[in-house]
């Protein structure tokens, strides 16, 4: 019988050590899982979220797991950098293409971020459009869990220097936001507006009149933080197992390790032709039909370039309907990029890419590059 109680003892044991999260916090208190959702301005690198992820633990919030398929690209910081910040990406592709519930059913997220229509409103897609969009992501948030909390920001100014317009439609979207959110919230599941485009500036705060820079991800974190912390402070599920020790004479506890795949984007050799710059082809991300790529250019020569150009020729039938930060030339299956006004000039060592949506069936090669310095 003495025996018997050792036994069940450390049993006991082992099975209270299990109810106890890796960042200490009991089991029975689930962590929150937050989804950062949007495009480049939320994952490329997105670095606000660091910012915000370190400040929520400096001020207790121990219990918030970042969530999303795409993992962490820097910011020099250590930081929980899972995310759905898809560089590129309209929200109106992501409705239409039904692409969120994927997203959804992998990481069951318990708020989500949204800062998502940059690419649109570059696109000239009217506010009704995107909102439409949103509403369509609200819908599939819900359906994925019914007490989804949402955070909706008006997005942050843009004055690309291809788009004198664009200023303006960002006005217009989010004008238009906040009662399109008091419409759709509900107490269950209530949507916020987080005010992300006042006191922001273009000049001071975005390296490009887009992507923010180190103050623009300040500004970022600040504006979200007090929103996501008071959703943080509301209700949320819990879980609370239920345990029910056997004992036997002999415990021979068997262990089986959880295994998550690690999916790694198709990646091209980066190829370095002459004229002092080479271009790095990468897929980073593809559905049915369609895809996301990106090229990096690097500067190889000793002296600052004036303009570059890159070009390849599809093998499988690809066709680029989009680009993003460069000027587009495409006959057939053969795709030229040139540089734009603000990115032509590149220091020696130093790089910019440029992003593209494309259709693609039964197969999708990556091509091989050729770079020109101009």
């Amino acid at each position: 019988m003495a025996r018997v109680r050792v036994i069940l003892v450390a049993v006991l044991a082992l099975l209270a050590g299990t109810l106890v999260a890796a960042n200490g916090t009991a089991a029975g208190a689930a962590a929150i899982r937050v989804m950062p959702l949007g495009d480049s301005i939320t994952g490329s690198p997105g670095c606000w979220r660091a910012l915000l992820w370190n400040r929520l633990r400096d001020t207790g919030h121990t219990d918030v797991d970042f969530v999303g398929t795409l993992p962490p690209q820097g910011c020099s910081v250590a930081y929980d950098g899972d995310n759905e910040g898809h560089g590129g990406a309209l929200v109106t592709n992501v409705a239409r293409q039904n692409q969120l519930p994927g997203w959804l059913a992998a990481t069951r997220p318990d708020v989500v971020l949204m800062h998502f229509g940059t690419n649109d409103v570059w696109s000239d897609i009217p506010p009704a459009a995107i909102l439409d969009a949103y509403t369509t992501l609200v819908g599939q948030m819900r359906a994925s869990n019914p007490a989804m909390r949402v955070l909706v920001a008006q997005i942050i100014p843009m004055t690309p220097a291809t788009c004198g317009a664009c200023a303006q439609r960002v006005v217009a979207l989010n004008n238009a936001i906040p009662a399109w959110a008091a419409g759709i919230s509900t107490a269950q599941s209530p949507v916020v507006v987080v005010d992300q485009w006042t006191g922001f500036s273009t000049a001071a705060d975005t390296y490009d009149g887009v992507h923010p820079n180190a103050s623009g991800d300040r500004k970022i974190a600040d504006r979200w933080y007090p929103a996501l912390a008071d959703a943080l402070s509301g209700p949320h599920p819990t879980v609370t197992p239920t345990v029910t020790p056997t004992v036997t004479p002999t415990v021979t506890p068997t262990v089986t390790p959880t295994v998550t795949p690690t999916v790694t984007p198709t990646v091209t050799p980066t190829v370095t032709p002459p004229g002092g710059c080479t271009a790095a082809y990468r897929n980073t991300s593809q559905w049915h039909g369609g895809f996301q790529g990106e090229v990096t250019v690097t500067n190889t020569g000793a002296t600052a370039t004036s303009g570059w150009r890159v070009s390849w020729t599809f093998a499988d039938g690809q066709r680029v309907s989009q680009i993003w930060n460069g000027a587009l030339t495409s006959d057939g299956a053969h795709v030229t990029v040139t540089h734009l006004g603000w990115n032509a000039l590149l220091t020696p060592g130093s790089s910019t890419s440029f992003g593209f949506l494309a259709s693609w069936s039964g197969t999708n090669t990556s091509p091989t590059l050729s770079c020109t310095i101009l």
